[in-house]
């Protein structure tokens, strides 16, 4: 590809350029992609306003390595379940109500004609979707959600150990050794997720045992997830994975899936709640950052 292009500058001046030169993976690249690429390329600062002009594509091999030659979120995997209205996530707690507070067709009174907007309402409980435990989710004087800080899940180094639920539903600390846990968030990969929103995923679901949490807990790690319907044996009315777990402010999150997609280390792990006083448990937008040059 070739193109001309005009950088303006925030505190005045501009560059311009023309028959500039780049290599592509493929022809859906936007004017703003280039214009990103450029300014990084260049390490040009104070950018303002951006202009790409005159592309044309063409056959010929360049010298420089294509700058599109991934999909926008490669590196990103996503690893939260979607939350939709009636979803029940956790059986015997209500599924949330996602409607309109404020329809569109209803806002029109408000603004001038051609604009409109849509104000939602969602009412449910907070073990919903996939979701981030913190220890006033078991203890009353635990720190909640605001009390938690970003760096205990966000950007934490991250490893997946592979527990698959057809080889045993209670995963123990001798399925957790000869791993790099420490100061870590720990994914469990079961598989469980393949059974989501179905009467399946409620019921004989994989777990923690009692000794793999307090094994986790002795090792300094940061956080453990898990694709199943909850992190403890719910069969009995006892909770000692969330007990230990929370007891040493080890953050636990429910619920993941995609975990197939990780590879065993190499990336690291977000789950971020919105910064409410008084909760303890709230849905995360759960994903995954992998390191590494996309393949050409």
């Amino acid at each position: 590809m070739k193109f001309d292009f005009e950088i303006y500058f925030t505190n005045g001046g501009s560059i311009k350029g023309e028959d500039f030169r780049l290599d592509i993976f493929n022809d859906t690249i936007s004017n703003k992609e280039l214009a990103d690429y450029i300014v990084t390329d260049m390490r040009l600062i104070m950018v303002g306003h951006t202009r790409i002009l005159n592309k044309e594509i063409f056959e010929e091999k360049h010298k420089r390595k294509p700058i599109n030659n991934k999909t926008e979120n490669a590196l990103l995997i996503d690893l939260s379940h979607t939350i939709e209205n009636g979803l029940v996530t956790y059986k015997g707690l209500p599924a949330p109500i996602i409607c309109d507070y404020l329809s569109r067709e209803n806002s029109r009174q408000f603004y001038e004609e051609g604009t409109e907007f849509q104000i939602g309402k969602i009412e449910m409980v907070t073990n919903t979707g996939t979701y981030l435990d913190c220890p006033f989710h078991r203890f009353e004087n635990g720190k909640d959600l605001s009390e938690v800080g970003l760096e205990c899940f966000t950007d934490l180094e991250a490893i997946v150990i592979r527990v698959p639920f057809t080889d045993a539903l209670a995963v123990r600390e001798e399925h957790l050794t000869n791993y790099e846990v420490r100061n870590r968030a720990v994914l469990i990969h079961t598989g469980w997720d393949s059974n989501w929103n179905t009467e399946k995923y409620y019921e004989n679901h994989p777990y923690l045992t009692e000794g793999a949490a307090a094994y986790l807990k002795n090792c300094g790690v940061k956080l453990v997830g898990i694709d199943s319907h909850n992190i403890d044996d719910t069969a009995g009315k006892s909770r000692p994975v969330h007990t230990t777990l929370l007891g040493a402010e080890i953050l636990i999150v429910e619920h993941l899936c995609n975990l197939y997609l990780l590879p065993e280390e190499g990336f690291t792990f977000s789950a971020i709640p919105p910064k409410f006083k008084g909760a303890g448990t709230f849905p995360v937008r759960a994903m995954a950052k992998l390191r590494g040059t996309p393949h050409e």
